[in-house]
C-alpha cells in the first residue's frame, strides 16, 4: 500500500501513472485541501485540478480501483509501506534565507505526521524538490520519533526526485530517461526499484548516495533554465545585428555536443522549479562559502527577468510611449503550452508592468481560467498596493480570440500554445485598431505573413536589417 502526501502536479500525475502500471498495488494520494480532493474526484474530468495530455484517460482507468483521492492523512499513512512526500516547498519570503532558500515548514509537517501515525517499517520518500540534505530533516523527526514509539515502528529515507516537463508529463513518466532512487538502505531501494521495474528497463534506474540524489535534481533543472537564458541572451544579439535566433538555435543545435532541446527563445522560463531551484543552489553555494558559484548561477536569473523587462519596454516603446486605456490583448497566461500552471508565468510579470502603465488587458488562455488569471494577477499586485477595484476595471476575458482582438492596439503572445500559430491574420488585422501591432515572444507566428496584412510586427530573436 502506497500514500502520496500532496495532490499537485507531481502527486497526481505521477500516483496516476504508478496506479495504472501497477494495478496490484493501493494508492492514496492526501491532502489537506478539501477543494483539491474534490476535484481530482470529479465526476466530469474536465474539472480535474491539473490538465497534462493523457492524464485523463489514466484517471479513468484506475481511479476507484486501485487509486485514491482523500483527505484522511492520517488512516492513509497508517495503512502504508511507501509513503511518498510530495508537497509544496515554496521559497521563504521572510527570515533567515527570504528570497532564496526553500520553506520546508510542509515538509517537516508531513514528516512530523508521519511519524506520529505510521505503524510497523515505512519507507519514506522524497518525491518533492528539495534542497540538498533535507533527507536529514525528515530523518531526525522520524528517528527521533522511534525512541518514543510504543508499537516498534521504523523507517527508512529515499530521494527519489521526479524529472518531469510540465505538458509532457505523462509521457515522461511512462517513458523517463531515468529513474533516480537515493538512499543508505539497500533493501528499502530494492523494494522501491521493484515497482518501476513493472515498466522501466532496469538499466534506466540509477542508485545514488541521498545527497548525491537531491543534487541531481537541482543541477538537471539549473542546466535547463541555463540554456534558456543563454539562447534569450543570443536573441537580444540578433535583434541588435541583424540575426535570427531560430536559425542561429538551428546551427547550433545540431551540434551533438550541444543538442537542440531548450533552444528556443522566448519571454523567460516559469513553472515551479527553475527559478526556485537555481535560488536554493544559489542558497547552498553562499552556505558552503561559494559566493563565485553563487554568482554565477544568480546571473541565470537577473537575466530570465531582464527578458521580460526588455520585451515589456519593446511595448512601451512601439506603441509612442504610452499605453493608457489603450487595449492589449495577451495570448496565453500559462507558463508554457500543454498546461494550466502559471506559477512564475513570465505573463504575470509582463501584465503587471503594462497595468502600471494603465493598459487594458484583454486574456485568452486554453486551459488557464478567467479566476485564475484574475486570482493571480490581484496576488501578484498586493506588494503593490492597487486597489482591487482598479484591477477589475482593467481585466477582460474573451473565449473567441476574434472578439478579444476587436479595436485593441496591440496583441501579445505569450505561451506557445498550437493554436495561435493560424489565426487568420486578415481577419484580425481588420478588427484592430491602426496603427496595430503583434509582438511574438515565442517566435512561432510567420512574421512576414502578419506584415503583408499591414500589422507592425516584432518577434524576440528577429532583427530587422537589411
Amino acid at each position: 500500500k502506497i500514500c502520496c502526501i500532496g495532490a499537485g502536479y507531481v502527486g497526481g500525475p505521477t500516483m496516476s501513472v504508478i496506479a495504472d502500471k501497477c494495478p496490484n498495488l493501493e494508492i492514496k494520494v492526501v491532502d489537506i485541501n478539501q477543494k483539491k480532493i474534490n476535484a481530482w474526484n470529479s465526476k466530469d474530468l474536465k474539472f480535474l485540478p491539473v490538465f497534462e495530455p493523457g492524464l485523463e484517460d489514466i484517471i479513468k482507468r484506475v481511479r476507484d480501483k486501485n487509486l485514491f483521492f482523500s483527505t484522511d492523512i492520517d488512516f492513509a499513512i497508517k495503512e502504508a509501506d511507501i509513503i511518498f512526500i510530495s508537497v509544496n516547498t515554496p521559497i521563504k519570503t521572510s527570515g533567515i534565507g527570504a528570497g532564496e532558500a526553500s520553506d520546508l515548514k510542509w515538509v517537516e509537517a508531513s514528516a512530523r505526521r508521519i511519524a506520529s501515525c505510521a505503524k510497523g517499517h515505512t519507507i519514506v520518500v522524497e518525491k518533492s524538490t528539495l534542497p540538498v540534505r533535507t533527507a536529514e530533516v525528515i530523518k531526525n523527526i522520524l528517528y527521533s520519533s522511534v525512541n518514543n514509539s510504543p508499537d516498534n515502528s521504523s523507517f527508512s529515507v529515499l530521494s527519489n526526485p521526479e524529472f518531469l516537463a510540465e505538458g509532457t508529463a505523462i509521457k515522461d513518466l511512462e517513458n523517463p530517461d531515468r529513474v533516480l532512487i537515493g538512499g543508505d538502505d539497500s533493501s528499502s531501494i530494492e523494494k522501491l526499484k521493484e515497482i518501476y521495474l513493472n515498466w522501466v528497463p532496469t538499466e534506466k534506474i540509477l542508485t545514488a548516495n541521498l545527497w548525491s540524489s537531491e543534487l541531481s535534481k537541482l543541477t538537471a533543472n539549473a542546466f535547463l533554465a541555463q540554456r534558456v537564458s543563454s539562447i534569450n541572451s543570443i536573441s537580444a544579439i540578433c535583434e541588435a545585428t541583424g540575426g535570427n535566433v531560430r536559425e542561429v538555435a538551428d546551427a547550433v543545435g545540431l551540434d551533438h555536443r550541444v543538442g537542440k532541446l531548450f533552444l528556443s527563445p522566448g519571454p523567460g522560463f516559469g513553472g515551479s522549479c527553475f527559478k526556485k531551484d537555481i535560488l536554493n543552489l544559489v542558497y547552498l553555494c553562499k552556505q558552503f562559502n561559494l559566493p563565485e558559484v553563487a554568482n554565477y548561477w544568480k546571473q541565470v536569473i537577473i537575466l530570465n527577468d531582464w527578458q521580460k523587462k526588455r520585451i515589456y519596454k519593446n511595448i512601451v516603446k512601439s506603441l509612442f510611449g504610452n499605453l493608457s486605456d489603450k487595449k492589449i490583448v495577451i495570448l496565453g497566461f500559462a507558463f508554457k503550452a500543454n498546461t494550466n500552471d502559471t506559477r512564475e508565468s513570465p505573463a504575470i510579470q509582463i501584465s503587471l508592468d503594462l497595468l502600471d502603465e494603465n493598459a487594458n488587458l484583454v486574456f485568452h488562455d486554453p486551459k488557464v481560467s478567467q479566476e485564475q488569471i484574475k486570482e493571480v494577477i490581484i496576488s501578484a499586485q498586493k506588494d503593490k498596493k492597487k486597489d482591487e477595484s482598479f484591477i477589475n476595471k482593467k481585466l477582460f476575458f474573451a473565449k473567441d480570440i476574434y472578439k478579444a482582438v476587436e479595436d485593441s492596439d496591440a496583441l501579445i503572445l505569450i505561451t506557445d500554445w498550437e493554436e495561435y500559430v493560424n489565426l487568420n491574420w486578415q481577419k484580425i488585422s481588420k478588427l484592430m485598431r491602426k496603427p496595430s501591432w503583434v509582438f511574438d515572444t515565442r517566435a512561432i507566428l510567420n512574421s512576414q505573413n502578419i506584415r503583408n496584412e499591414g500589422i507592425n510586427m516584432w518577434q524576440v530573436g528577429e532583427g530587422n536589417f537589411e
